[in-house]
């Protein structure tokens, strides 16, 4: 972090559109800030092109007035229910609002708004580290106003509410996410009363919308480390409430002097693996879920031990139920996810063993173009402590990514795809859609995806009318 003098701050805000909003806000005889991120982000040196402008009288007077004098190169929007405006100038986007102060009643986060002063509108802010101002007006131009020492705190990297953390978020419950959010975003420790503050108010999430839920877990999702952020969300009790699922696998149970893993634990290490090597945040909710079946799944035999058959396909069944309450899509990306849940085990059982050309090749035809995904999320997986193992899995991937490679390399669809259709076998045994074309269909393709014969006409007719006959067709 970056400390900065009011003059330091006066000069990175030396830039033509702070200069034309003090010019207008003097112009108009109205005090005015940049507030909140922005400001933040400017000790961070984070780079942001959003800008919040609070103005003390009304912030859509002013957003009106400099959009004049930024000419047609500016865009404006006015949202007068809510007093509020938006000036795009380039790519900027600029959201000027008149300070207030706010209440809330207990059934609902849309607070009952009225003028009010800087103080005031700082005091609603969530965190002391949003809460920073800088004055645009021309004689201040530069000057910070932090009442809450939200400097102090950002060098400190502590995440704090300016008021009474209880109040806070049982006021907006969306900020208990936003809390978690930030500290996992920014790598930032959370005050401890303001942490416990989150415990004893977890219980009033229920009123936020799922879609509100689901673009805060989203952001947590796409951090460096978003292990960091669901610890967060399950010490405090918040996970429970968003998604049981997951805390249910925080459990460990020992017969017989034998226990399984935490499947918790081990399923944010994989979440943080595949975050490491990728920005796809479907592939990362496939790695949050990969496990979620195993509670259902659980079972303990003296030969065994703890075993969780079949995890992969409950858990794929699950997908689309918890994506439906979270309100993500329920499109092409829930069944990506769905996918590399159910399929996550295959690679591990053919690099548990001799890696087999058939294998490879059926592996490939049911993962399709998702394979290099389901290989990343695989290799993410493998968490084991004993380095002699974990050497033998990551080797035995390392050729069936070989053998994945020269098959794509052939054109995979056309090599894995038997020749003959449907339609041709319906047209030569003079059949209807039916389960015997099916059963001839599966025949071929297991043959094909075997290597028992090479994908080509004539070995795949004789192959055809021999089973054909075995099914008293012919």
């Amino acid at each position: 972090m970056k400390l900065l003098s009011d003059a330091e701050l006066a000069q990175l805000l030396d830039k033509d559109i702070f200069r034309k909003i003090s010019s207008t806000a003097d112009a108009l005889g109205l005090e005015c800030y940049v507030v909140g991120g922005y400001v933040r982000d400017l000790f961070l040196e984070r780079p942001s092109n959003d800008i919040d402008v609070v103005v003390v009288g009304s912030g859509i007077r002013m957003a009106e007035a400099l959009k004049e004098q930024l000419g047609k190169r500016a865009r404006l929007s006015v949202f007068r229910n809510f007093g509020t405006a938006q000036v795009k100038y380039g790519t900027l986007e600029i959201e000027f609002v008149g300070a207030r102060k706010e209440s809330y009643s207990h059934d609902s986060r849309k607070p009952i708004v009225e003028d009010g002063t800087l103080e005031d509108d700082q005091n609603r802010r969530d965190f002391t580290i949003n809460a920073l101002a800088v004055c645009l007006n021309g004689p201040r131009f530069g000057e910070l106003v932090d009442p809450f020492d939200g400097l102090a705190d950002l060098e400190d990297g502590i995440i704090r509410t300016p008021l009474d953390p209880d109040i806070t978020f049982s006021d907006d419950p969306l900020r208990m996410l936003r809390c978690i959010r930030f500290a996992t975003q920014l790598n930032f420790f959370i005050e401890d009363e303001t942490f416990d503050a989150l415990g004893r108010n977890a219980e009033r999430i229920k009123i936020i919308s799922g879609e509100r839920i689901e673009e805060e877990l989203n952001k947590i999702m796409m951090t460096p480390t978003p292990s960091k952020g669901f610890v967060d969300l399950h010490r405090c009790g918040l996970l429970m409430r968003i998604l049981p699922e997951l805390t249910n696998l925080d459990i460990v149970e020992t017969r017989n002097g034998r226990a399984h893993k935490n499947n918790f634990y081990h399923t944010l290490e994989v979440l943080d693996n595949v975050s490491r090597k990728s920005d796809n945040l479907w592939l990362r909710w496939a790695a949050l879920l990969h496990d979620i079946g195993k509670p259902k799944t659980k079972r303990w035999s003296n030969s065994a031990g703890w075993t969780f058959h079949n995890h992969n396909f409950v858990g794929a069944k699950m997908v689309a139920d918890i994506f439906r309450r979270l309100k993500l899509p329920m499109d092409a990306k829930m069944k990506y996810v769905r996918k590399l849940v159910d399929l996550h085990m295959r690679p591990i059982a053919i690099a548990d063993e001799i890696v087999t050309d058939s294998a490879v090749r059926r592996l490939l035809n049911d993962a399709g173009d998702d394979i290099d995904d389901l290989m990343t999320l695989c290799e993410a997986d493998i968490t084991s402590k004993n380095e002699v193992r974990k050497k033998q899995f990551l080797e035995n991937f390392r050729i069936v990514r070989s053998k994945l490679h020269d098959l794509k390399e052939k054109d995979y669809k056309r090599l894995l795809q038997p020749c003959i259709d449907g339609t041709e076998i319906m047209q030569m045994f003079n059949l209807k859609p039916s389960r015997e074309v099916g059963e001839l269909k599966k025949y071929l393709k297991d043959a094909v995806l075997d290597n028992r014969v090479p994908n080509e006409r004539e070995p795949l007719m004789a192959l055809l009318v021999e089973k054909a006959k075995e099914m008293g067709l012919e």
